[in-house]
């Protein structure tokens, strides 16, 4: 079985001290979290940046520069993916901002939703321009999008994109499971955005909130990769009696990747199955 991609979602856009104290806010907390995690073993890394100050979710390089430049310093190999998200900012200039970064503070990967959505309470704004926008953006500056599904007609567009010449194989693709206005963590859902993934696709399966551990350990044990960390779950158990800490959603994983005999694959594997510099 092939090994396993750990896609690491440390911090996210909205979790909050007051949601979760072990949520990293800072560029150094963030740094930190990832530099824990690279020493016991991920693939790749899902950044979001905070403001320092305001700890509120910015769109700036110059933050993302500064994370990427602390996590390079320690895990040049790292796959390090920035996020373009729609969930707080809608404009292109911002949500492109982080993929001019140049040299070695340019991102491997640019997350891209592949719709909009909601959320509980919000919601995630991509219209198809700015779709497109984004993924010429991420072809031009050389940088491989991530796929983010919510649903089986996501996965479609990225067919559609492909269709365009968009996105160039081989694909990567995150299918996240549990939103209340999208695909459940159920086997059918689940199944039927596997099965229309363009050949040559890599993915991950993450679950929000306590659905994150079940998704994970399918993921697991059917020979895919997984997403994990903080973003999508704060709890540690279902019962939501301990926060967890990202250590902590990290250790797991490789306990059951451990029992299905699947090793984590390695940071440089992964560059070379996506065809990354």
């Amino acid at each position: 079985m092939q090994s396993l991609i750990i896609n690491f979602a440390p911090t996210g856009m909205v979790p909050t001290k007051d949601d979760n104290p072990h949520v990293p806010i800072t560029p150094a907390e963030i740094i930190e979290d990832v530099r824990l995690a690279y020493n016991l073993g991920i693939s790749m890394v899902h950044l979001h940046a905070r403001d320092p100050q305001t700890h509120k979710p910015t769109w700036k390089k110059e933050v993302y520069a500064q994370i990427i430049s602390g996590i390079r310093e320690f895990a040049p190999e790292l796959v390090i993916c920035v996020s373009t998200s729609g969930r707080t900012f809608n404009e292109f200039e911002k949500r492109s901002d982080v993929l001019q970064l140049k040299g070695d503070l340019k991102p491997d990967m640019g997350s891209l939703t592949l719709s909009s959505l909601n959320f509980q309470k919000q919601a995630s704004v991509s219209d198809p321009e700015m779709i497109m926008s984004l993924a010429r953006r991420m072809q031009d500056n050389g940088i491989k999008p991530e796929a983010e599904a919510f649903d089986a007609g996501m996965v479609n567009y990225l067919k559609y994109l492909v269709q365009k010449g968009v996105v160039q194989p081989p694909y990567y693709a995150n299918l996240i499971l549990g939103n209340i206005s999208s695909a459940q963590a159920d086997l059918l859902h689940i199944g039927i955005m596997i099965r229309d993934l363009p050949d040559n696709t890599l993915c991950s399966l993450g679950g929000i909130g306590d659905r994150q551990l079940p998704v994970n350990s399918l993921a697991i044990s059917m020979g895919y990769g997984v997403r994990v960390g903080l973003e999508d779950n704060l709890w540690y158990d279902a019962g939501r009696t301990r926060s967890a800490r990202n250590i902590d959603l990290l250790e797991r994983v490789h306990v059951i990747a451990q029992a299905n005999q699947r090793p984590v694959m390695k940071p440089a594997q992964l560059r070379q199955m996506l065809r990354l510099a």
